[in-house]
């Protein structure tokens, strides 16, 4: 599928209209776009099925150290690097290879330091810059399809704006299990092993904590009749909304928003007006008497709830910020966030890369034995986007899509170039003990699918990225777009996928370019030395990839397989589950919700041992939510949920002789779309909409419910 087809379908899915021109180009509308999307994409993945018919799954074996350089401005070590294309390791013939040559070499980008803001005017000139270069590219944008609808009068063909979605977030991890107290049960499907996560739903082994709606209950679990112990309802005004919840030992975390009008208008001379303020707010509750939980206090920062994540006894809270500057400079409320009701010092501020910025992404961090107190703050100024936090640091990815993806006038500061790509730029912080200390920053070619797609291992950071042209020449009318000559005589570049291995300080150690042309990645899987990649598109391979030796991987196997995995998870020695579609070769017929294992134990000749199809099934909430699993090998268990004619939640198990085996199915009501199962002992626990009902995990007859 072209990138224009491709498009139409999303912003079609999303929006339900066509596209008007140029109406939904005004900034608000673009930005409400790209934030939509790629919090959205995961769901709407079906459209991907009109553009692809088989999936690749990329397999690499990784070492910790490397040879070649990405970024780097740093003398003797830049000039050895060897840039690899995925032709010159083995993946694609010769004659692509001198297609890769003969495009040119690849440049390093830089790695710099993350400079601290001077003071809140240098803030506020890098929004004003921004709004005003968006005012600059919507008045392109109406001067482009000006004379795109005088040449459709006079029977001239003409090109399609491009817009590119926004980086999705969604990740994970093996299931976490708790190390005190009762031992037999399960926990939160996480990213990284030994970070904490929240969730709609926990357990400790004694007792449920569940969100239904604005109020948290606990549940007792103890016996075999559950009981309904105690409902916690938050003391603030407006209502808030609660989102996630953490559990350790006798302290429960809850996040949830909270807004706040304030007036800005002065009646003296008769002006009017006001803004609008949102906070995330974690409030610690002690639950060491379950059926009297007490308030400990709480942290409340500027923005909407992101995420957190727990190290520790230290808990980090994630807010996205988005600035207004409607009013006067004076008006700081707009575009300096607060914690704990005071602004966070410009000095805390981090600045972007670039010169754009209208977001921030604040991360505040505080004691689980001291709620009420921050220990730290960081505001990371930019457009905010994707966190991935390894066990020491923090990440912090942005998408630039350089004016959103719209081909630029040539006259006008654009070449229209076909070369342009859409990048990611990421900043490191590390953390402490509740610390936060920016590291440095880089940006690289391409965007990451979600937070599987990049990984900390031994002090390097590996990734794997999808490169997407943002202009194109393929069926467009160059002279309509103020091409150059030079543009017009370009290329056409295509989607690729690339490889990065950097350092501790962010300089690149290894490449790999041109994976898998003409398809995008679907999901990843790091494990320890080995990375598996799932790409898709049309007649993918399953591509196996050799990185012991940084300085020459080399392609092992290749297998192609109908479908592709949405989800991977590790399971067992030599096993890795895949959770996806079932899609023929055509790409327009699905047989449903595919489960795969592959035998990964020889990465030479890797295999998809077993497959089951959930027939008259679209989606799963696994898809893009990976804290929907609950994936235990021990347990032999995997259960999410269904989306098909009905909402099902199912367990299945695994035999390596039989295969899969549906052991456990519950059709769900219409309100209980946020289904999650969890285990404590022998009984399974759904909970899901505002019932919670218990199983016999042997043979799974119910054995008790109860309404909250």
């Amino acid at each position: 599928m072209s990138m224009d087809e491709k498009d139409l379908t999303k912003l079609a899915r999303e929006q339900s209209e066509d596209i008007q021109i140029p109406d939904s180009l005004q900034p608000e509308q673009i930005e409400h776009l790209l934030e939509s999307r790629g919090k959205k994409k995961k769901k709407q993945y079906y459209g991907k099925l009109m553009a692809a018919a088989a999936c690749g799954l990329l397999v690499i074996g990784v070492a910790a150290v490397g040879a070649n350089g990405l970024g780097l401005d740093t003398g003797a070590k830049s000039d050895s690097i060897e840039y690899q294309t995925a032709a010159e390791s083995g993946a694609v013939s010769e004659e692509k290879t001198e297609e890769n040559q003969a495009s040119g070499a690849a440049q390093p980008f830089e790695v710099t330091e993350i400079k601290t803001a001077e003071n809140y005017d240098e803030v506020y000139a890098y929004i004003e810059a921004e709004n005003k270069r968006l005012q600059e590219m919507q008045k392109n944008a109406e001067e482009s399809y000006a004379v795109m609808d005088d040449a459709a009068d006079t029977g001239m063909s003409g090109g399609s704006a491009r817009t590119e979605s926004a980086l999705k977030e969604s990740a994970s991890a093996d299931t976490a299990k708790q190390e005190s107290g009762v031992s037999d049960y399960s926990d939160t499907n996480i990213r990284e092993e030994g970070v904490g996560e929240a969730d709609i739903v926990k357990t400790d082994g004694k007792r449920l904590y569940i969100v239904n709606g604005r109020q948290i209950q606990i549940v007792g679990i103890e016996q075999e009749e559950m009981e309904h112990l105690s409902t916690i309802r938050l003391d603030s005004e407006p209502e808030s909304s609660v989102y996630e919840i953490f559990v350790k030992g006798d302290r429960l975390i809850v996040m949830y928003s909270q807004s706040e009008y304030r007036d800005q208008g002065d009646v003296s001379t008769g002006e009017y007006g006001g803004i609008y303020l949102q906070y995330a707010v974690a409030e610690t509750f002690d639950i060491s008497s379950p059926r009297k939980p007490k308030s400990l206090g709480k942290v409340s920062q500027s923005g909407n709830y992101n995420t957190m994540r727990v190290s520790g006894d230290y808990v980090y809270l994630f807010s996205d910020f988005y600035t207004e500057i409607y009013g006067a400079k004076s008006e700081l409320d707009g575009y300096i966030p607060t914690v704990q009701g005071k602004r966070i010092a410009s000095g805390d501020i981090l600045m972007p890369m670039g010169s754009r910025a209208t977001k921030y992404t604040i991360i505040s961090a505080f004691s689980i034995k001291d709620p009420e107190k921050k220990v730290d703050t960081k505001a990371v100024f930019g457009s905010a986007g994707m966190c991935y936090v390894s066990r020491e640091n923090i990440y912090i990815c942005e998408s630039d899509y350089g004016d959103y993806g719209i081909m630029p006038l040539a006259g006008q500061g654009g070449s229209g170039s076909a070369q342009d790509v859409a990048r990611t730029s990421i900043r490191k912080i590390s953390y402490k003990n509740g610390k936060l200390k920016a590291v440095g920053q880089t940006e690289v070619d391409g965007t990451l699918n979600d937070s599987f797609s990049i990984d900390e291992y031994e002090g390097n950071l590996r990734l794997v990225v999808t490169v997407t042209p943002l202009y194109s020449n393929n069926g467009i009318q160059p002279r309509l777009f103020g091409l150059t000559d030079e543009a017009e005589s370009e290329p056409e570049r295509k989607e690729s996928n690339s490889l990065y291995i950097l350092d501790e300080k962010l300089e690149e150690l290894s490449r790999i370019e041109g994976l898998a042309e003409d398809e995008i990645v679907y999901s990843a899987r790091f494990m320890g030395d080995t990375g598996y990649f799932v790409t898709f598109r049309q007649m993918d391979p399953l591509f196996s990839v050799d990185l012991s030796d940084p300085e020459k991987p080399e392609i092992l196997g290749e297998l192609k397989i109908p479908g592709f995995s949405e989800y991977l998870h590790p399971y067992g020695e030599g096993k890795l589950l895949g959770i996806g579609m079932d899609v023929d070769e055509t790409g327009t017929t699905t047989g449903g919700v595919k489960l795969s294992m592959f035998d990964i134990s020889d990465p030479e000749n890797v295999t998809e041992t077993q497959k089951c199809v959930l027939e008259n099934t679209y989606s799963s909430d696994v898809f893009y939510d990976y804290k929907a699993a609950l994936v235990d090998v021990e347990k032999n268990l995997i259960g999410f949920r269904v989306d098909g004619d009905t909402m099902r939640y199912v367990v299945y198990s695994y035999d390596e002789k039989d295969g899969f085996e549906c052991i456990f199915e519950r059709e769900l009501s219409g309100y209980a779309w946020n289904a999650r199962a969890m285990y404590s002992g022998s009984r399974l626990y759904l909970a899901a909409g505002n019932t919670v009902e218990s199983y016999d995990m042997k043979t799974f007859k119910k054995i008790d419910d109860i309404v909250l």
